[in-house]
């Protein structure tokens, strides 16, 4: 029997270019039906027309803080564009092109998977580690010659870390639970369903190979976010969703661990905003060389030790 769960799912129609191709058009769909969805939403509840819903929709991405609703329009904008662009193409494709149902993602139910509280505390030691990642990407520099893209890359970055740190300042506990649903429950479910569920399982199918199709979909799962000076961690992150997945065998397993990583990143920058702790999550420059080394050594162990505890029993 295969070591691991998700290369053996049964196969009701197997992965194609042609599917893969409609998978792109529900994903080109999605995102455009949200878009629409938002501008009458804007138009039939807030009494916009449709030239001021433009004008408030450019002031929303470029200065949300100037408007009285600010935060809380762009965290709708970010929930419903999400859902349009993740999770509704992949459950589209997964429904309509493979003919699958939703238990299809787990052949293994949840209740066998072995281990699973440990998922939470992979995800926690990993991140000190993943922190000097971060640090290490971020002082990577282009040759002179590529120095105009470096310098627009970096600007880009600037611009998303403005409106990415608008969003984590949280004044209440409202805005914390808001926060938690849009950062870390609808993504952890939306990009997880795509990336692992339904990419990392046709790249494992058509490379025949489980580890170049955990990291083809962390690289993919890293790029679709557009910030390229955190492109290895996030990929990192993604692989590790992967071989959580690959193990498990349960689609639940990596929700859990994306939910953990963000979920765990929005309430400690809350606590520390709310000054009841001094660890500031964001900054990675503090990470010392010899926590993240451990981190990881740890977070390495524990996978070893997830690994085998769900390894397939021989029949």
């Amino acid at each position: 029997m295969n070591a691991d769960y998700t290369t053996t799912l049964p196969t009701s129609r197997p992965p194609t270019f042609g599917g893969l191709l409609m998978l792109l058009g529900f994903i080109l769909m999605g995102g455009v039906l949200s878009t629409v969805l938002m501008l009458l939403g804007f138009m039939l509840f807030g009494g916009f027309s449709y030239t001021d819903v433009q004008t408030h929709l450019s002031l929303l991405a470029s200065n949300p803080a100037t408007l009285p609703g600010g935060w809380f329009e762009l965290m709708s904008l970010q929930a419903v564009n999400h859902v349009g662009s993740f999770l509704l193409p992949a459950l589209a494709y997964w429904y309509w092109i493979e003919g699958r149902t939703w238990p299809q993602f787990s052949p293994r139910p949840l209740e066998q998977v072995a281990a699973l509280s440990l998922v939470v505390l992979i995800v926690i030691l990993f991140m000190p580690f993943d922190g000097l990642i971060i640090e290490w990407n971020q002082n990577i520099h282009l040759p002179q010659t590529l120095a105009p893209i470096e310098q627009w890359v970096r600007t880009k970055e600037k611009s998303l870390e403005s409106i990415t740190r608008y969003l984590t300042t949280f004044a209440t506990t409202p805005q914390l639970l808001v926060a938690l649903l849009v950062i870390a429950i609808i993504p952890g479910i939306g990009e997880e369903v795509l990336f692992r569920g339904v990419l990392q399982r046709m790249l494992i199918y058509w490379t025949g190979n489980k580890h170049a199709g955990i990291w083809l979909a962390a690289a993919l799962f890293s790029a679709i976010h557009v910030q390229f000076l955190g492109f290895f961690p996030r990929m990192l992150l993604g692989a590790l969703f992967g071989y959580l997945y690959l193990w498990s065998g349960n689609i639940w397993v990596p929700i859990l661990a994306h939910f953990t990583n963000n979920g765990f990143t929005v309430f400690m920058v809350y606590m520390y905003q709310q000054k009841m702790t001094s660890i500031d999550v964001e900054k990675t420059e503090a990470v010392p060389m010899l926590g993240a080394l451990v981190s990881g050594l740890l977070t390495a162990g524990l996978l070893y030790y997830f690994q085998q505890r769900n390894r397939p029993q021989p029949t």
